[in-house]
């Protein structure tokens, strides 16, 4: 999704700042306003038992704690600024009146609303693959949309938060893919230069995993 231009006018009357490190609201808080992210980065973090896993970081034109739109809700996740930032911070009559009135934003609202969606898809497909290796593999293949040379802007933080696993386990396993040159490290950023063998890697891994989950217990 494009960066969102941020609007003076709604800034002004919504606009809610924050620095990084704050904390924007805590899960289990009560959820008053859906926010809409117009500068900064922020972080959603999931608490699982004892420990917090990082969801998603936000990017400016993210919708986040929409939860208050639903009324007596609570926060199901702690949003936290990694960055300065600033965003729209509203209440549930107020959000649909925005939609209504504008329609720039009500069309990221529903594009964002699809790209989730998608996400949840694919989030539902490695939970049902077993082989670590084949689950980062598999996010990469979805990244790159079938392209060699792609550069993908993504960090293990952003591989583990995609695909469940903790962030030493991507690390290693993207080593792993690096020394059989299945990907490359360009600018800090990854780069597949034969989608091809790539592809071919993911389903010999598949054949591997299957032939394992045969062997009697």
């Amino acid at each position: 999704m494009d960066e969102l231009t941020p609007d003076p006018r709604l800034i002004e009357k919504f606009g809610r700042k924050f620095a990084a490190g704050d904390v924007i609201f805590r899960e289990g808080d009560a959820a008053n306003e859906a926010f809409l992210l117009q500068d900064g980065r922020v972080r959603l973090l999931k608490r699982v038992r004892t420990v917090e896993r990082s969801l998603v970081v936000l990017k400016p034109g993210d919708l986040f704690g929409e939860s208050a739109l639903t009324p007596g809700s609570t926060r199901s996740v702690t949003a936290i600024a990694l960055t300065d930032g600033v965003a729209l911070a509203l209440a549930e009559a107020t959000f649909k009146t925005l939609l209504q009135s504008n329609t720039a934003i009500a069309a990221r609202v529903l594009q964002q609303l699809v790209r989730r969606l998608r996400e949840l898809e694919d989030q539902i497909e490695f939970m049902m693959i077993r082989d670590t290796q084949s689950k980062i593999v598999s996010a990469l293949l979805k990244l790159a949309g079938g392209r060699s040379g792609v550069l993908l802007p993504v960090t293990p933080m952003d591989l583990s938060t995609r695909v469940g696993l903790d962030v030493d386990t991507v690390k290693r396993t993207v080593q792993q893919l690096r020394d059989g040159e299945y990907i490359k490290i360009t600018e800090e950023k990854l780069e597949i230069p034969d989608i091809e063998a790539l592809r071919k890697l993911y389903n010999l891994l598949g054949v591997k995993d299957e032939i394992q989950g045969e062997k009697p217990t």
